[in-house]
């Protein structure tokens, strides 16, 4: 299986996970493009193997196939290679293409002729929705499953297995809390000019930066008075510190921060949020995974720069989400849920919940594809 970053390894997860358990028999190799994701999984105990993908070339790929010699190849939604694709195919091997979203761009536009060309090395096609089916049909390629997005699945194990944090539940103690995952310096800006707007209301805020470097974590305490896990689960020498701290939020015009300083914990975060800000939208790169939240049946809320995310729009459409443009509508939101005004937070949170679990299946769909094609065998 082959992932271009850690956002796609969540996609593909789930599918490894059932092949791991269908077909015990066979090795799994995982490989990446992006650092991001081959440092945080390059332990991963559902592979055998973890690597790097070598950069495309005709050589490259003849000599890397020949090594591994595999028996099923899958692309997790993009970062299709052309040379591994042509290889794979002249070897007559499976190859599927999974979470795949088709856009005109990709495929009907004269800039497209390359993506064409390697569409054509692709044994099946597991594709998001009904117009990536349609835009795939209409350039003949008809080998395709509308099996919806394989990240549904991921998150609903995810929530599943969650684990308590302790130093967050003592931290939180009975308050509400609204967790900011996944946040971007205009995210935590907007955050700390809406907290002067939130001072009838007691809430903790956790926010869980979208990169965790020093130079970062100190940007967020330059604008907002907190403290970072590491701190709170530190040796007692740290203690006076965090005391000091404590002393300083009980002003009324304070409330109290926690910065979440590590990796891989956000996805278990949203449980302990009674409201959800999910970060990016404020930014036009865009807003980050919303299903993490939704799975846990919060209400989310979005920054405007949501649009090219399908799951996001979803969820919007569904009212399981609430965009925002400005801080004033921050604390405005944050006060009419909390109030549970007119009934909108039991609304917003059942439908988030909703959203997700009317979703689930897409890696069931993928592995009876496998089992009844025989693309493996036990």
């Amino acid at each position: 299986m082959h992932c271009s970053s850690l956002g796609e390894f969540e996609q593909g997860r789930p599918v490894l996970e059932k092949l791991r358990s269908n077909y015990p028999g066979y090795k799994v190799l995982l490989t990446f493009f992006s650092p991001s994701g081959y440092e945080v999984q390059k332990n991963y105990a559902g592979a055998d193997w973890v690597f790097y993908l070598p950069m495309d070339g005709r050589s490259n790929a003849k000599r890397f196939l020949e090594i591994v010699h595999p028996s099923l190849v899958i692309f997790v939604k993009y970062d299709l290679w052309y040379f591994y694709l042509k290889e794979i195919n002249k070897k007559n091997t499976p190859l599927l293409l999974i979470s795949a979203l088709i856009s005109k761009n990709t495929i009907l536009k004269w800039y497209g002729r390359m993506h064409r060309k390697m569409f054509a090395f692709i044994s099946h096609f597991f594709v998001q929705d009904e117009t990536s089916k349609r835009l795939l049909d209409e350039k003949g390629f008809t080998n395709s499953t509308v099996a919806g997005d394989t990240r549904f699945d991921r998150v609903i194990e995810i929530a599943e297995k969650f684990q308590p944090i302790l130093a967050i539940e003592k931290f939180i103690g009975d308050t509400k809390v609204l967790v900011a995952g996944s946040t971007w310096p205009e995210d935590e800006l907007m955050i700390s000019k809406a907290l002067a707007l939130l001072d009838d209301i007691t809430l903790t805020f956790i926010i869980a930066p979208h990169e965790i470097s020093v130079k970062r974590i100190d940007s967020v305490k330059k604008i907002l008075p907190a403290v970072t896990l590491s701190e709170i689960q530190s040796a007692p020498a740290m203690s006076e510190k965090v005391q000091a701290y404590w002393a300083q939020i009980t002003t009324p015009d304070k409330h109290a921060t926690l910065i979440i300083d590590n990796f891989g914990m956000l996805s278990s975060l949203y449980k302990y949020g009674d409201i959800a800000l999910v970060g990016g939208g404020m930014t036009p790169y865009g807003v980050h995974n919303v299903l993490e939240a939704a799975v846990y049946n919060k209400p989310v809320i979005i920054g405007p720069y949501y649009k090219k995310y399908l799951e996001a729009v979803g969820l919007v459409n569904d009212g399981g989400a609430i965009v925002i443009k400005n801080e004033e509508e921050l604390a405005t939101t944050i006060k009419q849920l909390l109030n549970d005004t007119d009934g909108c937070y039991a609304k917003a949170a059942l439908a988030s919940g909703n959203f997700v679990q009317q979703r689930t299946g897409a890696a069931k769909k993928i592995l009876q594809f496998i089992q009844e094609n025989r693309l493996l065998t036990n």
